[in-house]
């Protein structure tokens, strides 16, 4: 930290206070009996104020700048505006001694030797408050809502806004130790960590925290260890970035300061936050930072210090020759302004170094003066050590960190080996002073830099080794190396390069140039040095040749990639320049230095933060790849590229036939086509095929390029190659121009090629002309057919020789499923299958063409009669199917089918039917009773047969007047009595309802109710009872003088016979599914309450709904099982037993 002298001016009077406006473009100044204006900027003074009698002790600004105020020993208080004009004045019984601004009300604090006030411009009088000793100081809380009063008497009161006391604190000095100055810490954010870590040692860790913000006010560059720059570096330019605006919960730290010469911290609640700390001088001002990060105290040691927020000395700010009894800092900046006794003002600007170090991707960086915080910058995990005194210096190296404090040199190492460890523990202590420009660490050895001369330090602070050089150290690096053999690079003033290893006392100059050297490194393999020089000029040189390989101009840093040997980055100008070996550098824009390259990060330091920057090695690779370095380029796409760059590497790998490069590139981009394509030619490689123009035109095919492919193919003796992948591709027209005029089989072969893609494309009339001019008759037929074109099958078989058997055949077989059996007929009399041809005329009942053809060839009467007699005895034409079994030779056939259908006739109960097939069957006996050899069988069957038919024919007439079978009083159907479906009609699979006594089946159907109908509903509207139309008699009577006469009319209309509930039975006649009754509304609104029967089960049942379609046949339920029986077999049954016969429930039973 530097405090640079920015203006100075002297004036008559001891400046008592000053304070700003807020937005710092003036400073106000309590100087004698007047108020003096200043600017800035520049230290002008823009205008004296007089309106005070005496002299002025205190002033100070409102938060907002419309008003200021001063106090005076003239005991009164005036009011000014922005405008530097008088606008009020009050007073009080004592001189004035301070003056405060509420932040956030912007109420009045004034404070006199025996009372104080509050003033607020709402308010018409000044609310005053007794003291019971002198105040010397006042401050308010960063809410408003608290004011703490300092006093003669070592007393703190803190008072509300009303002025009521409600803490009291009580230093332990007493009168002996007035309270001089008080100030709250304007900022909470530090205030837990603080808390918590109060007692803790200097050397405490705190990890694993991540830390958002990164306090803006560090500034310029002092590089130490790895990458280290010495001060005289330091950029001087003020920090104006925007401050955080974060103000959480308000501040309770209030900062003392006493002339027992002490500064102290305590909570809102008066408890003190640990201990005294001692000051050795009388302060007379104490003042924060905007941020509250630091504090400035002046008294009667003639100089202002800087403290941090927790009271750890920092330094010194400006000397001055009488005591300084106040000083400020400039609202939102590095600026600070002292005010002394003998009437100087003094305005300084702070310069905060940035101390820093780097390893790899470990970057370590001082906070808040004095804090360490270690960065991972792949990770971004970050961790505080927190020394409790100044950090000067900060090396870093592998698992070593080295923090330089102004007493000692404490040196840290990691807990483990990980790579992302970030926990780091005291190794070892060096307990001295020392003075040093850089500070450079290793695994056993610090390495201290006093201008031209080096020491190497053990870790117990013994000297081992000194180097001193010729001119002054401008960069050192640690470039690794052995544990305690570690090499230095070390930069000159005067352009010498070196390298020393900490173990050696002779240093090795590894060249020499003529400009000081800036900035220093050396690539991974120590075979190139690239160096900046003052002239901002980055020069590269082979180390073991001495020879310069090339320069560019505008650099400031420079960093070699550690992963690829000829990378390189650098910086300067606001770009980064990436230069791969003697190629073009690729630019792009980026603020900060370079101090690290590894794989694709670059690492930027941009005024006092760190990032690793993440670059695309894209143009680099494009450089090695438009020179063929195939290999090379792939370790540059290594380190980072796009998914389109590997892919483009692939290609250009593959095509220049560097197979090994291509399959690891499209491995990354998983390509499976192309590494199935590198696999194949390996393995012919491995076969013995040595043609590169072949492998390359599969490449050019593969990639799309296929007359390129083409020309390679037929230079290499594969024309079939070319065709078959232009006929793949159906590119026939290239083919065709390819193959020119060559083999007629060839020719056969793209022909029928076009043919099937014209197939697949959907183009089957171009397809079939084209596979008839190929002679591929059979797939022509097989389109054809498929389409059902008829002619274009007949064009082909008349076309056809009729040696060409199978596509004739295959032809028939077309127009046979195309209902064309005339086409089918004429291409089987063409090849001449006369077994296909009768089956024909069988299978489209051709009988007469049958007929004539088994007249001419009898070997087929087989093939004809017996489907002719299969078809009329389907056809119920008994007597002929006889007829053509016995001219076909098949009497056992017409047996069987007589047989069938009696069987058939007795099971439907049609039993005169059944005497009539049973007749017939004993006639057929009858007639094969004439073979001698069946007489006495035949006979047999005869008379079993014949009365067989006797006895079904008379029990037709039994049969007509006996009720057997269950009848469905929905469909009307009688049902047999042994029925495969169950108890439910075989014609409408309506379930019967049996009588629980006598089993016989009720006269009820079950019904439903429609959906969204509850069960209360339904019972409601079917006891509605609605009333039924009157039947009306038909019958007239007709009266005369002499006679009566009765008339049926037969016109009268019969309203009221249709029942809503009988148009409901009606169902799908045929259907194999049963369709309940469902009923609406409007039918349940017409049915009788005594025509219904209802179930009504208990939950989780539901009810069940059943309609009488006798009514006039009572049927009566037991209301507890719910069983149904006839009303008479009902109340016989219950007066024999007393109870329901189902159930046995009694009758005297009061249940349901």
């Amino acid at each position: 930290m530097r405090a640079v002298l920015t203006w100075r001016d002297k004036v008559e009077q001891c400046i008592y206070d000053l304070a700003f406006k807020p937005d710092g473009t003036q400073l106000i100044l309590a100087a004698g009996n007047r108020l003096l204006v200043y600017d800035t900027s520049d230290g002008t003074l823009l205008q004296p104020l007089k309106g005070h009698k005496d002299t002025v002790y205190c002033v100070a600004y409102a938060k907002d700048g419309k008003r200021f105020a001063s106090g005076s020993a003239d005991k009164s208080i005036i009011i000014w505006t922005s405008k530097l004009e008088g606008i009020l004045k009050y007073t009080h019984n004592d001189s004035i001694q301070c003056v405060s601004y509420n932040p956030v009300t912007h109420q009045l604090a004034s404070c006199s030797s025996s009372d104080f006030g509050l003033w607020s411009p709402e308010q018409k009088s000044v609310s005053k408050h007794k003291s019971s000793s002198k105040i010397t100081c006042c401050s308010w809380t960063n809410d408003g809502q608290y004011l703490a009063l300092g006093m003669s008497n070592g007393v703190i009161s803190i008072r509300n806004k009303n002025g009521e006391e409600k803490v009291k604190i009580e230093r332990p000095g007493g009168s002996l130790s007035p309270i001089w100055s008080i100030c709250w810490n304007p900022s909470s954010r530090w205030e837990n960590i603080w808390m918590s870590r109060e007692n803790e040692d200097a050397e405490d860790v705190i990890v694993n925290r991540y830390f958002q913000e990164i306090p803006s006010i560090l500034k310029s560059t002092v590089y130490s260890s790895q990458g280290s720059e010495a001060e005289e570096e330091e950029q001087e330019e003020e920090d104006d970035s925007p401050r955080d605006g974060n103000s959480e919960e308000h501040n309770d730290i209030l900062a003392v300061a006493d002339w027992g010469q002490k500064l102290s911290f305590y909570q809102l609640s008066g408890k003190q936050i640990g201990k005294d700390r001692p000051l050795n001088f009388d302060p007379c001002c104490i003042s924060y930072f905007t941020k509250g990060e630091y504090i400035l105290v002046g008294g009667s040691d003639k100089q202002v210090s800087l403290f941090t927020k927790d009271g750890v000395r920092l330094g010194t700010v400006g000397e001055q020759n009488s005591w300084v009894w106040t000083c400020r800092v400039k609202p939102d900046s590095n600026y600070v302004v002292v005010g002394c006794q003998d009437g100087t003002i003094s305005f300084y600007q702070l310069i905060f170094s940035t101390v820093h170090g780097l390893y790899k991707d470990r970057y370590a960086y001082r906070d808040s003066m004095t804090d360490v915080i270690v960065q991972h910058l792949i990770t971004e995990q970050k961790v505080r050590i927190k020394c409790r005194e100044l950090v000067k210096k900060i090396a870093i190296y592998k698992n070593r960190l080295a923090i330089q404090l102004p007493e000692k040199i404490l040196i840290y190492e990691l807990y483990s080996d990980d790579s992302a460890d970030m926990h780091y523990r005291v190794k070892e202590k060096i307990v001295k002073k020392f003075e040093c420009n850089l500070l450079v660490v290793c695994a056993d050895h610090i390495i201290l830099c006093q201008e031209k001369r080096l020491q190497c330090l053990s870790f117990s602070g013994v000297k081992e080794r000194e180097w001193q050089m010729e001119s002054l150290i401008r960069y050192i690096k640690v470039i690794g190396g052995p544990a305690g053999r570690e090499g230095l690079l070390v930069g000159l003033k005067n352009g010498q390069i070196l390298k020393i290893f900490v173990d050696n006392l002779f240093a090795i100059v590894l060249l020499k140039q003529a400009t000081a050297v800036r900035c220093l490194d050396m690539s991974a393999s120590r075979n190139k040095l690239a160096v900046v020089d003052e002239n901002d000029t980055c020069l590269v040189y082979d180390i073991h040749t001495k020879e310069l390989l090339f320069q560019e101009p505008n650099a400031n840093s420079v960093a070699w990639n550690t992963q690829c040997e000829d990378m390189l980055c650098f910086s300067g100008g606001g770009y980064l320049n990436i230069k791969a070996s003697t190629f073009p550098v690729h630019q792009q824009k980026l603020q900060g230095f370079v101090v690290g390259y590894n794989g694709s990060k670059i690492f930027c330091l941009h005024v006092f933060s760190m990032s690793a920057v993440e670059v695309p090695q894209s143009a680099p690779m494009y450089q090695y790849l438009d020179r063929k370095m195939f290999r090379e380029a792939y370790q540059i796409a290594c380190l980072g590229v796009t998914d389109t760059d590997w892919r483009e590497l692939a290609m250009e790998a593959l095509e220049g036939l560097e197979f090994e490069t291509a399959k690891k590139a499209f491995t990354r981009v998983q390509d499976l086509r192309y590494l199935e394509l590198i696999s194949s030619i390996e393995e012919r490689k491995k076969r013995g095929e040595t043609s590169n123009d072949l492998f390359l035109a599969d490449v050019f095919s593969y990639q799309g390029k296929f007359h390129e492919a083409a020309k390679l193919y037929r230079r290499s003796g594969h024309e079939n190659l070319a065709l078959n992948m232009y006929t793949d591709l159906c590119m026939f027209e290239y083919a065709k121009d390819f193959l020119g005029s060559g083999d007629p089989k060839e020719t056969k072969m793209l022909i029928t090629k076009q043919a099937d893609w014209a197939r697949n494309i959907n183009e089957p009339k171009a397809a079939v002309e084209m596979y008839i001019s190929a002679g591929e008759h059979a797939k022509a037929i097989e389109i054809s057919g498929s389409h059902g074109w008829v002619d274009m099958l007949i064009d082909i078989a008349r076309k056809l020789d009729k040696a060409e058997r199978e596509p004739l055949l295959m032809c028939a077989r077309y127009f046979k499923k195309l209902d064309s059996p005339g086409y089918a007929a004429e291409t089987y009399l063409k090849v001449g299958d006369l077994k296909s041809l009768v089956q024909l005329y069988v299978d489209t009942k051709r009988w007469d063409e049958a007929f004539a053809l088994g007249e001419k060839h009898p070997e087929f009467k087989d093939d004809i009669y017996v489907p002719y007699a299969q078809w009329l005895a389907e056809n119920d034409r008994f007597e002929e199917a006889q007829k053509a079994f016995h001219k076909a030779g098949r009497q056992g056939e017409a047996v069987r089918v007589l047989e069938q259908l009696t069987h058939n006739a007795v099971v439907e109960s049609r039993f005169n039917d059944a005497a009539y097939y049973y007749w017939m069957l004993s006639m057929q006996c009858l007639d094969m009773a004439q073979d001698p050899a069946q007489k006495d069988v035949m006979l047999d069957k005869f008379h079993h047969f014949q009365h067989l038919a006797e006895l079904y024919h008379g029990y037709q007439t039994i049969h007509r007047y006996t009720e057997l079978v269950p009848l469905c009083y929905r469909c009307s159907t009688n049902n047999p009595l042994l029925n495969n479906l169950g108890n439910v009609c075989i014609n409408c699979r309506q379930p019967f309802i049996f009588s629980a006594s006598s089993y016989e089946v009720l006269h009820l159907v079950e019904f439903y109710l429609e959906e969204g109908i509850t069960d209360e509903e339904a019972v409601a509207l079917i006891d509605l009872e609605a009333p039924r139309h009157k039947r009306e008699s038909k019958w007239q009577e007709i009266a005369s003088n002499n006679s009566q006469t009765l008339r049926l009319d037969e016109t009268m209309d019969s309203i009221g016979n249709d029942d809503p509930f009988t148009a409901k039975l009606s169902f799908e006649q045929g259907s194999s599914e049963f369709v309940p009754v469902v009923v609406n509304r409007s039918v349940l609104r017409s049915m009788s309450r005594r025509d219904v029967l209802i179930k009504r089960w208990p939950p989780p049942l539901q009810w069940q709904y059943f309609r009488s379609l006798l009514p006039d046949a009572s049927i009566t339920m037991c209301p507890s099982c719910f069983q149904m029986f006839h009303s008479e077999d009902y109340e016989l049954l219950v007066l024999q037993h007393a109870c329901c016969p189902y159930c046995r429930r009694r009758i005297d039973d009061p249940g349901p």
